[in-house]
This record gives structure tokens, C-alpha cells and sequence, in this order.
């Protein structure tokens, strides 16, 4: 859950920008002040998102968000801060559902906590003393970001582990679009995250996507796969999406590299052409699937953002599922406790390595069914 501080200032408070406010009267350091304006609700003043150079004055409201799924509680146990030379401690009480604070000097200041709404029952790959592995449905969020503080997968992990008594961050390995379904890894600790961290960035761990997209595609022999190598770049008309920059030169591009083989595919003289494409990525760009099929004239079927094919009515969200992952385990397995579903399989003689395999969702059920 999301835990937020709300400060009223006193009438007799002297006015001063909200950083300054933030660190000298609330004791927040800099740090934490920059990491909460990027957290969900970021830093309010009367319930309207505002810069921390604005001026805070007497009777105003400013509203923090210090703390989010992805933090532990335990670092704002306790916590003083003055407020016109008048000290105030905070201390968090926890119940089953909801976290709040109170303070010695409640006419101050008081915190609120939204609560995590609850979710059908998380369905559950693998899991062990260091990981969890998760089938993410299509509509979810990762994380707590926007109008979603309290109903993202992360908050129903945390929720998990709550069940389960485990003080466990929710530390998610990679991320997946709201729209896209399939195989999510979280980390129990920070050792397993950052060595699944540093498998990924060594290209030492590879995930497999499906997706079906608009139009045409020759299947490919022997499972061979094209590669697609250009730059991404946020659309400099539209926040909400990206482009592609093939000359490297729009503003904030990067460096994105896709792998794709096509698995089926209707014939070229079909009423409404489609493909099956398998996919794997060689970099983790925003919408990086989306953007690079797209950019060959093969949008994902049911992508509202980058998609104007008639096949849309397949589906009802942008057609993608993270299908295989595969990684090597953070620690040796015998040193490890863990039931083992059918659908996951590791070789102790093969470098730790674990492969799992999300079930494919029924609305690519019904699209292969229907198309081919």
C-alpha cells in the first residue's frame, strides 16, 4: 500500500517554497523529497500536483507520498520533524488492511494510507525463498503509477506476502505494459535482485513473447529469427507513445534491438491478413514490441495506441503475452525449498537455469482458433 504525508500549515507559519519547507520544518532530505515526486500522487499542494519551488503558505495542504509497494515500511518507522520550533514524532501503526499515522502534535499533521484493493488470486509460476514468478492477466499495471496508487500487480504481491507474514519488498524484474499478459518476476531480497538485475543486463536471462499482429508474414523455417535495430524515441506530439528515430537524432532516443520469427500466418490473399509472431528482446525499451512491429507495417492486432487495423475486434487490449522467460536461479538450488508445477522445469547441472512458461490466454486461444 501507498503511504502518504499530510501537512497542514499553521496560520502563523512563514511562507517558503516547499522544498524548503519539506526539508527544514518536515526533516525530509533531499533525496527522499526527489524520490516522492515520482512516486504515485507525488507531492500536493490542496490536492493539485505541484513543483516543490512553489511557495507554501499558512492553511495550505501539502501531501507527500513517502512511501510506495516497493519500499519497506520499516524506514519511516520513525520520524521527527518541527514545525514552527515546535517538534512533532511520528510513529505508523499497522493493521490487517490499513496503515496510518498519528502524531504528538495531531493538529499539525496526520497521515492517510490508501489500502490495496483486491485482486482475483495472483496465479502463481514458481516460487521460492528469493523469487516469485506471477502469470500477469491483460489490464493490470506493475506498479502504483497515476490513477492506479492501489490497484497494480505490485500492490496484490504485496498483499501476497502480507498473507503469507513475509516483510517482503516487492521488487519486480523487469516490468510488463498494463495491456500485456504473461510471466512477471519479483525478487524476496535485494542479493536475488540484483543478480536477476545483472543477468538481464548481460543478456544472461531471455524472454519469449507472443503476438499477433495485422497483416501478412512469410513464416519462417526452422525457427529463424529477423532482427530489428532502430532507435526509440518518446513522439514528440504525444507523451503517450514512441516513435522510431532512425537517424538517432530525435530527442531522447535509445538504442532498441527486437528478435522476431514468424510462427503462422493467414495467406496474403486473406479478407483480414494476420500473423503469429514469437518474439525476444535484446533491449528493454518502452512500448519496444509495440513501436518495432509497427514500424514494419505489422501493428499488434487490438493496439489502440499504434493499430488501425479492422482486426481489433480480436481483442480488446494490445495483442502480447510474455510466453517463455528463462534465467538462471540466484542461489544454488539445494540451498533452496520450493514446489515445483509441471509447467516449470531446471536442470541442477545447468548453471541454476530455469525455464516457466505462462498458459497461453484464451483471447489468443479464440484469434488462432478463428484465423487459422
Amino acid at each position: 500500500m501507498n503511504r502518504y504525508l499530510t501537512i497542514h500549515i499553521p496560520e502563523a507559519a512563514v511562507p517558503m517554497p516547499i522544498s524548503r519547507f519539506l526539508r527544514t520544518q518536515a526533516g525530509l532530505t533531499k533525496k527522499q523529497i526527489s524520490q516522492a515526486k515520482f512516486r504515485p500522487g507525488g507531492i500536493r499542494k490542496n490536492g493539485q500536483q505541484c513543483r516543490v519551488t512553489e511557495t507554501a503558505y499558512p492553511g495550505d495542504q501539502i501531501t507527500v507520498c513517502l512511501e510506495t509497494d516497493d519500499v519497506d515500511s520499516a524506514q519511516l518507522e520513525s520520524a521527527t520533524f518541527t514545525v514552527n520550533s515546535d517538534r512533532h514524532k511520528s510513529c505508523f501503526h499497522h493493521s490487517t488492511d490499513l496503515t496510518f499515522c498519528s502524531y504528538s502534535n495531531s493538529d499539525s499533521c496526520c497521515l492517510s494510507a490508501s489500502t490495496s484493493h483486491f485482486f482475483p488470486e495472483l496465479e502463481i509460476l514458481y516460487e521460492d525463498q528469493d523469487i516469485l514468478a506471477i502469470n500477469k492477466p491483460a489490464g493490470i499495471v506493475t506498479h502504483p503509477s497515476g490513477s492506479h496508487y492501489s490497484d497494480s500487480i505490485s500492490n496484490q504481491v504485496a498483499s501476497y506476502f502480507r498473507s503469507k507474514e513475509e516483510p517482503t519488498k516487492v521488487r519486480s524484474i523487469g516490468r510488463l505494459d498494463k495491456e500485456t499478459s504473461g510471466i512477471l518476476l519479483f525478487a524476496k531480497n535485494q542479493t536475488a535482485a540484483a543478480k536477476l538485475q545483472n543477468q538481464r543486463a548481460e543478456g544472461l536471462s531471455e524472454k519469449t513473447y507472443l503476438a499477433a499482429v495485422s497483416g501478412f508474414m512469410p513464416v519462417d523455417e526452422y525457427g529463424s529469427f529477423h532482427r530489428i535495430s532502430i532507435p526509440l524515441a518518446p513522439d514528440p506530439d504525444n507523451r503517450l507513445k514512441m516513435v522510431v528515430s532512425t537517424d538517432g537524432t530525435l530527442p531522447g532516443n535509445k538504442h532498441a534491438e527486437t528478435l522476431y520469427s514468424v510462427l503462422k500466418s493467414t495467406g496474403p490473399d486473406a479478407a483480414a491478413p494476420a500473423s503469429l509472431v514469437m518474439l525476444r528482446l535484446k533491449t528493454g525499451r518502452t512500448h519496444q514490441i509495440r513501436v518495432h512491429m509497427a514500424s514494419l507495417g505489422h501493428p499488434l492486432l487490438g493496439d489502440s495506441l499504434y493499430c488501425l487495423s479492422d482486426m481489433s475486434n480480436h481483442f480488446s487490449r494490445a495483442a502480447l503475452h510474455a510466453w517463455k522467460l528463462k534465467f538462471q536461479l540466484p542461489f544454488p538450488i539445494d540451498e533452496i525449498a520450493s514446489d515445483t508445477p509441471s509447467s516449470m522445469y531446471h536442470d541442477k547441472n545447468a548453471k541454476k537455469e530455469i525455464s516457466l512458461e505462462a498458459p497461453i490466454p484464451e483471447d489468443f486461444k479464440k484469434f488462432y482458433e478463428t484465423i487459422f
